[in-house]
């Protein structure tokens, strides 16, 4: 997935109102407002000084004409901070074929409604196969290591995914939670229980029922964004009280 719009590179000042980010773009000096497409938490990716890459526009219906899309990382590293890229990207990866567990689909629709009142991301169908609920959740939280976890903050939204997809097992077809990790520093996934005990708990019991614990890696740079490999997700519980190494 490429960016419409070649990106330019700024340092954050500060994000704030969940949406908003004064930075200072780095040819010229100017300082300006973007929009920030992300209300979580940001751990660690909104740090004041940090460079940032933003993608310009020139749409009259827009108020800010910039939005941030990356944070860069030590090392030559990059996080994608837009909630919105994950199903562009894994869409895009559906249909190439390149998710090795999905490949077998010869129809992907998006945004299928299921549950109760809730939209999954893709439904997969195709020719002698089960169907295939795919939720996608992005994950951009690094602590320590190489481990990328999820979530950043309480999501109640989350939560309820992973009770839905059990129904959807119990009912014949496969249940997928893809977690696309979209930083390039990280090497594996675990559920981060301290900061969501609940959405931690629930893994553990969707993951008991069958559900499908996929994880994906992406390769990110200012030019665009695309899923590449399977990364392996933590094996033990995730409960809090349970440890990884």
């Amino acid at each position: 997935m490429r960016f419409q719009t070649p990106l330019v590179p700024a340092r954050l000042i500060r994000r704030y109102k969940r949406f908003l980010a004064d930075v200072v773009l780095e040819e010229g000096g100017r300082e300006v407002t973007a929009h920030c497409p992300n209300p979580g938490a940001m751990l660690g990716l909104k740090d004041e000084g940090m460079r940032i890459w933003l993608e310009p526009n020139e749409d009259p219906k827009k108020k800010l004409k910039y939005g941030w899309r990356l944070a860069e990382l030590e090392s030559g590293h990059f996080a994608s901070i837009d909630t919105a890229m994950p199903n562009r990207a894994v869409k895009e990866a559906l249909h190439g074929g390149r998710i090795a567990e999905l490949a077998a689909y010869s129809s992907v629709r998006p945004e299928v409604a299921y549950g109760t009142g809730s939209r999954v991301d893709f439904l997969l169908t195709g020719d002698g196969l089960p169907d295939a609920y795919v939720e996608v959740k992005n994950v951009h939280l690094r602590r320590s290591g190489d481990w990328a976890e999820f979530p950043d903050c309480v999501t109640t939204r989350g939560t309820k995914h992973l009770q839905e997809l059990i129904e959807v097992k119990r009912s014949g077809a496969r249940a997928v939670m893809l977690y696309l990790v979209t930083r390039t520093d990280c090497r594996r996934l675990k559920m981060a229980g301290d900061l969501d005990p609940k959405y931690a708990e629930t893994f553990d019991l969707a993951r008991a029922h069958g559900i499908e614990m996929m994880c994906y890696g992406t390769d990110i740079s200012p030019k665009g964004v695309a899923v590449t490999h399977a990364l392996p997700v933590d094996s033990k519980s995730q409960a809090i009280g349970s440890s990884s190494t």
